[in-house]
C-alpha cells in the first residue's frame, strides 16, 4: 500500500503519502445571553475553561435546545425547547426560543459543493504522487536517486506551510471567495508544470505552487464553510471537507490504475489536476461571499444580498440582527498576526494549535506508513486491496461523522475518536509483542489498522478543521484557522523526518504504545479546553467565549 493518512485534517489517507523509496507526510450564527453556554463548557468564578471572563454574573447553564438564537431560522422543523438557566442565587427560568419560521428559500449546499472541489484538490495533489513516483522517475531520469524523490514528494510540503499560513490574510484582506478564485492560479499553474515537466527542476516548482494552493484551501474551505453553513447543519456541512479530502485521495489512487499499460499516463494524472481547478475559479465568481466578512466590512447591503442568497429574503432581518447584536460595543479591525498571541486570545487558539498537534502525534501517518506489511503478515499481498480496505474504512468513517457531527457533538466524537485510537494502537502494539497472539497476529494487526482508521475518521480527522472556525472569534477567526493549519503542517513534516529513526531505535511496537499514550493524553486534554459548539451559532459562540471589549 503506498497511502498515508489526512487528519486536517489529515495526514495521507488523509495526510501523507509512501512509495517505494519515499514518504510524504502530508501532513489537514442569536440569542443567549453570553452566560450560556453548552454543556462542556466548565466554568468557575465566571471563567470557561480557557480561562476568558464570560459575563459579570456568575451562571450555571444547561443548554438543552438543539437549536438556539438564529439556528431556527433555517427552516428547521424541529420543536422548540426550553434552554434552563440557573442563577447564581438559585432561581431557575425557562426560557421558549422563538418558534422556527417557515422554510427558507435559500440553499447553501450548491455553493457548499464548490468549496468542496478545493478540498477533492487537497486530497488529489496528496495522492497523486503515490502511484505517479515510479513512473516519473524513470521520465525524468532520477530512478536511483531516492532524494530528489524525496524533494518531488515532500516539496508539496513545504509549499502547503507557505500557503496555510497566508491563506487566513489574503481571507481577511480580499474576502473568502476571491481568496478562493486567487488560489485557483497557482493550483492551475502548478498542476500544468507538473503534467508537462522536461526536468526535475520544473517539476519541483510545480509541486511547490500546488502545494501552496492545497496549503490555502486548507485553511479558507472550512472557514467558507462554516461561516455561509445553517447553525443546525454547521457540523454535517463542516465535516463534509474532510470527506472530499479522503475522496481527492481515492480519486488519484485510481487516477493511476492505467500505469502499468501506460508508463506515460503519469502526465495526465498530474493534468486531470486543472480540471476541478478552474471550475473551481468559474464557481466562486458565482458564489456568495460571507455574509460574516461582509459585514466585517461595512458591505451592509452586499450582506443582506449574500443572506438572502444563502438562508432566503424572509432570514435577512434575523440574520442581520444578530450580527449586529454580536458586533455591539465593537468596532475592531481584523486581528493581526500578533495579537493572536495576546492575553485576549492565546488560550483559544493554543487548542487550536494543540487538536492538530494531536491528531498529527497520534500516528495516523505510523498506521497507514506500516499497513503494507501489515496486511501482507496476514495474507493481503495487493497493495491496491490494501488502500481500498483502508480507503473505505476512512470514508464510511467520516460520512458516519457527518450524521453524527449536529447530534453528538463536535467534543463528544473527539473523545470517542481519540479512545478508539488507542484501544486500536494497544491491540497493534500487543499483536507485535506477545507471543501468545503469534498464531492470531496478522489478523490482529489488520483489525487494529482498520479500526484505527475508522476511530480516526470518526472525529479525529475531521473535527479540528470544523471546531476551529466555531471557536475564534470573528475578528482572528482566518488568521487563527490559518496558524492551527500551519501548525498541522510543521507536525506533519518533523514527524516524517524523525520517524523512521524513531522505530529503528525502539522498535514499531514501542512506538504504537506511545501513540496511545499520546491518545490518551489527548482525551484528557479535550475534555478539559475543548468546548461543546454543537447548536449555537458562530455569533454566539463568540459572545460566550470571548471577554467584554
Amino acid at each position: 500500500m503506498q497511502t498515508s493518512s489526512f487528519g486536517i485534517t489529515g495526514s495521507i489517507l488523509c495526510s501523507g503519502v509512501q512509495n517505494r523509496r519515499g514518504v510524504l507526510r502530508g501532513f489537514a450564527e442569536s440569542g443567549t445571553a453570553s452566560a450560556v453556554r453548552p454543556r462542556g463548557v466548565c466554568m468557575s468564578n465566571r471563567t470557561n475553561c480557557f480561562g476568558l471572563r464570560l459575563g459579570s454574573i456568575p451562571m450555571e447553564t444547561e443548554l438543552t435546545s438543539s437549536r438556539v438564537g438564529i439556528g431556527g431560522i433555517f427552516g428547521s422543523s424541529a420543536k422548540p425547547r426550553s434552554i434552563k438557566a440557573q442563577a447564581s442565587d438559585g432561581d431557575v427560568e425557562n426560557l421558549i426560543p422563538s418558534k422556527p419560521q417557515g422554510k427558507s428559500s435559500g440553499n447553501v449546499l450548491p455553493y457548499v459543493g464548490v468549496a468542496c472541489l478545493g478540498a477533492i484538490l487537497f486530497g488529489y495533489h496528496l495522492g497523486v504522487v503515490n502511484g505517479a513516483l515510479e513512473y516519473l522517475a524513470k521520465d525524468l531520469g532520477i530512478t536511483e536517486n531516492t532524494v530528489i524523490q524525496g524533494w518531488i514528494v515532500s516539496t508539496l510540503l513545504a509549499g502547503a506551510t507557505v500557503g496555510s499560513f497566508t491563506g487566513g490574510a489574503l481571507a481577511d484582506k480580499f474576502g473568502r471567495t476571491r481568496t478562493f478564485q486567487l488560489d485557483a492560479i497557482p493550483l492551475t499553474v502548478g498542476a500544468f508544470l507538473c503534467a508537462t515537466a522536461q526536468s526535475v527542476q520544473t517539476m519541483i516548482i510545480g509541486r511547490l505552487l500546488a502545494g501552496i494552493g492545497i496549503g490555502v484551501t486548507s485553511a479558507i474551505v472550512p472557514l467558507y464553510i462554516s461561516e455561509i453553513s445553517p447553525t443546525e447543519i454547521r457540523g454535517a456541512l463542516g465535516s463534509v471537507n474532510q470527506l472530499f479530502i479522503c475522496i481527492g485521495i481515492l480519486v488519484a489512487l485510481v487516477a493511476g490504475l492505467p500505469l502499468a499499460a501506460n508508463p506515460l499516463w503519469w502526465r495526465t494524472m498530474f493534468g486531470i489536476a486543472m480540471v476541478p481547478s478552474v471550475l473551481l475559479a468559474l464557481g466562486m465568481a458565482i458564489s456568495p461571499e460571507s455574509p460574516r466578512w461582509l459585514f466585517q466590512q461595512g458591505k451592509i447591503s452586499e450582506a443582506e444580498k449574500s443572506i438572502k442568497t444563502l438562508y432566503g429574503k424572509e432570514r435577512v432581518g434575523v440574520v442581520m440582527n444578530d450580527l449586529r447584536t454580536s458586533s455591539q460595543g465593537s468596532s475592531e479591525p481584523e486581528a493581526g498576526w500578533f495579537d493572536l498571541f495576546s492575553s485576549r486570545y492565546w488560550k483559544v487558539v493554543s487548542v487550536g494549535a494543540a487538536l492538530f498537534l494531536f491528531q498529527q502525534m497520534a500516528g495516523i501517518n505510523a498506521v497507514v506508513y506500516y499497513s503494507t506489511s501489515v496486511f501482507r503478515s496476514a495474507g493481503i499481498t495487493s497493495d491496491v486491496a490494501a488502500s481500498a480496505l483502508v480507503g473505505a474504512a476512512n470514508v464510511f468513517g467520516t460520512a458516519v461523522a457527518s450524521s453524527l457531527m449536529d447530534k453528538q457533538g463536535r467534543k463528544s466524537l473527539l473523545m470517542t475518536s481519540f479512545s478508539g485510537m488507542a484501544a486500536s494502537m494497544l491491540l497493534l502494539s500487543l499483536s507485535f509483542t506477545w507471543k501468545v497472539l503469534a498464531p492470531y497476529s496478522g489478523t490482529l494487526a489488520v483489525l487494529g489498522t482498520v479500526l484505527y482508521v475508522l476511530s480516526f475518521s470518526l472525529g479525529a480527522g475531521p473535527v479540528p478543521a470544523l471546531l476551529l472556525p466555531e471557536i475564534f472569534a470573528s475578528r482572528i477567526r482566518a488568521k487563527a484557522v490559518s496558524l492551527s493549519l500551519g501548525m498541522h503542517w510543521i507536525s506533519n513534516f518533523v514527524i516524517g523526518l524523525y520517524f523512521l529513526s524513531v522505530v529503528n531505535k525502539f522498535g514499531i511496537s514501542s512506538v504504537y504504545l506511545g501513540f496511545a499514550g499520546v491518545c490518551l493524553l489527548a482525551v484528557l486534554y479535550i475534555a478539559g479546553n475543548v468546548v461543546e459548539t454543537k447548536g449555537r451559532s458562530l455569533e454566539e459562540i463568540e459572545r460566550a467565549l470571548s471577554p467584554a471589549v
